[in-house]
């Protein structure tokens, strides 16, 4: 079954975050976005923890009943009208050390299989550490550490890095990370199955370094807000929807041509299995399999280019070069992004695609694109908000109309200027002003000399 998750967010009780970020805003974000599976984001923190036991319920997939199981690993609010938006636990930790003589900032993601190990960590944490000043809680304990901690609590807890490449605050940020996974996790590389990209990377720029491809490559919204939800996210598809199912399919690195391989070389394992004495189980095929990711353009992302936002400088790693990494106003050092960091640690060229990987779909979000076709600034204007709750009243989620309905259906519901507008993000015709140093990028759909044709034409 085709499931669209994100696995990264925040509550209300993160710093930076909206108040509306609630549980049952969350979910009735999610329908109208059209995502499946959700991450509830924060679940150290106390106060989102009581309302997570209290709002949500567990939501037992068939395949679990049938062995007996009442927790799927996956939840559901008590109060929603049915049980298409499922839970899974999910926090991000905020690690600051110092390692071989340097202070390391870095973000990790954390699932937990269960409410049960969700609470065993937190009963740990909150006796030791701080969890009560933020939902993204910072800790001053290593990577190392942190793994070795939640894969005593259970063997399947899940970590990953977060946004992989950003300067301050990841494994390969170039302001206080690492230059491999090895140097970051030591004898807990192993125990890493999966990185997220970040908005700022796109699966094209990270197939750049060999040393990923033992890796699945996630993409999550990391929304610190409801409209960003579902921004980025995986598109999985699920023969039983239950936290193990999404624990394999990323631990095994299963896509839709690579489980063929890896049900071949079971099938081996079974045979002998069957034909030992010894052997008393027999492993079933995992049909289940990442197809693809959503991605967010990596221009528009907040440090795809190098630069210094107070200055207003914005260069290409080419010009970072030319002014060997100092910015030309202030003389200080330049905030190297993602682009740059990603070309000094890649070991293949541009273009460069591994075998078996995903696919990824590019997009921009619809009220943006509204936005755009309406030439308006804000994303909550009221023009906009009603043309976006048009379309999704006329024709279903966002995601959906974003990706799969017939252009030809989007013009009959909208504005001729929006299904264009669709089509060009689909089609990746745009304008991007890359981001830098903390600062989005500008996308563009539409030209300033088209932008001026739509408004005269909407005078008469």
């Amino acid at each position: 079954m085709r499931q669209i998750a994100d696995l990264h967010i925040h509550s209300k009780y993160s710093r930076a975050c909206s108040p509306q970020l609630t549980l049952e805003n969350i979910d009735k974000t999610c329908r109208i976005k059209g995502v499946d599976i959700i991450a509830t984001g924060d679940f150290t923190y106390p106060d989102w923890f009581f309302d997570i036991r209290n709002s949500l319920t567990p939501c037992p997939s068939p395949a679990s009943r049938e062995r007996g199981a009442k927790d799927s690993g996956l939840y559901v609010l008590k109060t929603a009208e049915n049980d298409k938006v499922k839970f899974l636990f999910s926090t991000e930790f905020a690690l600051i050390y110092k390692k071989n003589d340097k202070v390391r900032r870095i973000h990790l993601v954390v699932h937990a299989p269960n409410i049960k190990a969700a609470e065993e960590l937190n009963k740990y944490l909150d006796k030791r550490y701080n969890i009560r000043s933020d939902g993204r809680p910072i800790l001053g304990m290593s990577a190392e550490a942190l793994m070795k901690l939640c894969l005593s609590i259970h063997p399947k807890y899940l970590i990953y890095p977060a946004h992989l490449w950003t300067p301050w605050f990841a494994v390969f940020g170039s302001k206080s990370g690492f230059d491999s996974m090895e140097e970051c996790f030591g004898e807990y590389t192993p125990n890493i199955y999966a990185y997220e990209t970040g908005l700022s990377s796109d699966p094209e720029m990270n197939w750049r370094l060999s040393s990923l491809d033992k890796l699945t490559l996630l993409s999550n919204s990391d929304a610190h807000s409801l409209p960003n939800i579902g921004r980025e996210a995986n598109v999985f598809d699920l023969e039983e929807i239950s936290y193990d199912e999404i624990y394999n399919v990323i631990k095994h690195k299963n896509t839709k041509t690579q489980k063929h391989k890896n049900n071949e070389m079971q099938e081996h394992e079974n045979t002998c299995l069957a034909e030992s004495r010894s052997a008393k189980t027999i492993k079933h095929k995992l049909n289940s399999f990442l197809d693809y990711t959503i991605e967010f353009y990596p221009e528009e992302g907040m440090y795809h280019y190098d630069g210094h936002r107070e200055c207003g400088i914005r260069f290409s790693p080419e010009e970072t070069k030319k002014q060997k990494g100092i910015c030309p106003v202030c003389k200080k050092p330049l905030t190297v992004g993602v682009m740059n960091r990603v070309e000094e640690l890649a070991d293949r060229p541009i273009g460069f695609k591994p075998k078996n990987k995903p696919g990824f779909k590019k997009l921009v979000e619809l009220d943006k694109i509204i936005c755009e076709a309406l030439n308006i600034k804000s994303r909550a204007s009221k023009a906009v908000q009603a043309e976006y709750n048009n379309l999704i009243n006329c024709l279903g989620n966002e995601l959906d109309i974003l990706i799969n309905i017939d252009l030809n259906k989007i013009k009959q519901a909208t504005r001729q200027e929006i299904a264009e507008g669709v089509k060009r993000v689909r089609a990746g015709k745009l304008i991007i002003e890359p981001g830098f140093d903390g600062q989005y990028g500008a996308v563009k759909i539409f030209s300033d000399e088209e932008k001026r044709d739509n408004k005269q034409k909407s005078l008469f």
